[in-house]
């Protein structure tokens, strides 16, 4: 997977009889956390984050201007600034300049009395802050469970935010419908995130369906009867073995277009042309978004049903925050006021691992269903896939605007196991042949309704929510965290000063 080199260095005394005393345990600490965060910042494909430590402990003007450019001819997206004593301030200017002062810092120092790195953290980190560079801070010893792992929160946000800088989402047929909520904006995405658009008109993927391999398109079908088998529920109209390869020719030309323009992320929009005179796009979109093919284990791809653009950037920042898992993307469809529970349920692109939260495919379409696409809506035939979510712990987000400003919501909560029967009952008020979430949040219903920004959300396993917190500070988007995680919030310097 993509990823951006982290810088690691530490600021020291200039005092040359208190330096030959700490340079050696001060760089013993700073290769520690190196190799720390080697270990333990590890995406599912085997990528590990790239570390860069500073040669030198900077005690001096011209160290800290050779360790600056060290760390910028290495590319380095964001840089960790440890403290283990007590050091002299200025020099965090001569670094950072070398090194490029727009790029995401953390300063982390111990807690020890005897080595006061937390008082250079605080004079040195304040220095920064007083020009109105935002910077993070943790204190905490090394050997701290607890510190570490804020550590590697920190670094996941970090890095989805550097590396999603330089990318470029392709967008398939524009925002479906006038969906107004999911067009790309423009300006203030790119002043926020950095990543730009190129919208493709969905013809060029049609042109592009005609010269997809056959051989591969048989192994597809091949692949979903051996899985599937009579949970295909041909219908010899709406489905059929056609309709079903029209729908695994879409994937393999999305496939292609995206790594003929160099795409990292996509949306389909889908409706009306392709669904009326092409196919669905339901299995094409969850091909993308699965980790796996019929050919082996992949990496997911993002790819956004009707073209939602503020979904698929969600969607990728959720996919890198937990180092490249599949994430699941759901109409707001219905609230059961008695059960407190969420029916989250799309015609579109949940990923298949979430059936069974494997990453073998065999195990999670154990639990999937193809069925005929509903003519009333997608006239042009092909499956819709079916499954209700595996349970567990799950962190669901949505980038909105409020007037040209990007803001995220973010809610925790769970994906539940239900009975069979309850599951048939629920699925039953909205459509059961349709992949479903029986979702339950911390928040409340009221306060979700008030702050959601539109129709879609997003959702990846697992508890996200102090990672995306990290991510919103340091791109500038702001966090509405609802239920009980907002109010644990605390609110940073540069929010409460402007």
């Amino acid at each position: 997977m993509r990823t951006t080199p982290i810088g690691i260095i530490m600021l020291n005394d200039e005092r040359e009889h208190v330096y030959t005393q700490n340079n050696e345990e001060n760089m013993r600490i700073v290769r520690q956390w190196a190799d720390l965060i080697r270990e333990k910042i590890l995406y599912i494909d085997g990528t590990r984050a790239e570390v860069v430590v500073g040669s030198e402990i900077i005690t001096g003007i011209r160290i800290a201007q050779k360790v600056g450019e060290e760390l910028s001819r290495r590319n380095c997206k964001q840089v960790i600034m440890c403290y283990n004593v007590w050091n002299f301030p200025f020099l965090v200017w001569p670094f950072i300049n070398s090194l490029g002062k727009d790029i995401p810092i953390l300063s982390l120092s111990n807690n020890n009395g005897k080595y006061p790195g937390n008082v250079g953290l605080l004079a040195t980190d304040g220095a920064l802050r007083q020009a109105g560079i935002k910077t993070h801070r943790i204190v905490g010893e090394i050997d701290s469970e607890k510190t570490r792992q804020e550590v590697y929160d920190w670094i996941r946000a970090s890095l989805a935010f550097t590396t999603m800088k330089n990318e470029v989402y392709g967008c398939y047929g524009g925002h479906s419908m006038g969906m107004e909520t999911g067009y790309f904006h423009l300006t203030p995405t790119l002043k926020v995130l950095g990543t730009t658009v190129r919208q493709i008109d969905q013809l060029w993927l049609v042109e592009t369906m005609k010269n997809v391999d056959k051989k591969e398109v048989n192994n597809g079908f091949k692949w979903f009867t051996e899985l599937l088998g009579e949970r295909i529920k041909y219908d010899n109209k709406m489905l059929t073995p056609e309709t079903l390869k029209t729908q695994i020719r879409l994937y393999l030309a999305m496939e292609l277009v995206n790594k003929e323009k160099g795409f990292d992320s996509c949306g389909l929009k889908g409706q009306r042309e392709l669904t009326e005179y092409v196919c669905l796009g339901d299995v094409a979109e969850m091909l993308m978004n699965d980790p796996y093919d019929w050919r082996g284990p992949k990496e997911s791809i993002v790819c956004a049903t009707e073209a939602d653009s503020y979904a698929a950037i969600t969607m990728q920042l959720l996919k890198y925050i937990t180092g490249g898992l599949p994430t699941l993307f759901m109409d707001v469809r219905l609230y059961h006021p008695d059960k407190k529970i969420w029916d989250w349920c799309n015609s579109g692109n949940h990923s298949s691992y979430y059936a069974d939260l494997s990453m073998d495919p065999e195990q999670n379409f154990k639990h999937i269903t193809f069925h005929p696409a509903l003519e009333f809506y997608f006239k042009a035939g092909g499956a819709s896939v079916e499954f209700n979510a595996a349970p567990g712990p799950m962190t669901f987000a949505r980038i909105g605007l409020w007037d040209e400003k990007l803001y995220m919501v973010i809610a925790y909560g769970e994906s539940l196991k239900l009975t069979e029967n309850e599951q048939k009952k629920l699925n039953e008020q909205t459509n059961p042949t349709w992949p479903h979430v029986h979702a339950k949040l911390e928040a409340e219903f009221d306060e979700f309704l008030q702050v959601f920004p539109c129709n879609h959300i997003i959702g990846v396993s697992g508890d996200r929510v102090r990672i995306l917190n990290y991510l919103c500070e340091i791109s500038g988007i702001t966090p509405v965290i609802i239920g009980k995680r907002g109010n644990e919030r605390m609110m940073p310097i540069w929010e409460r000063v402007v």
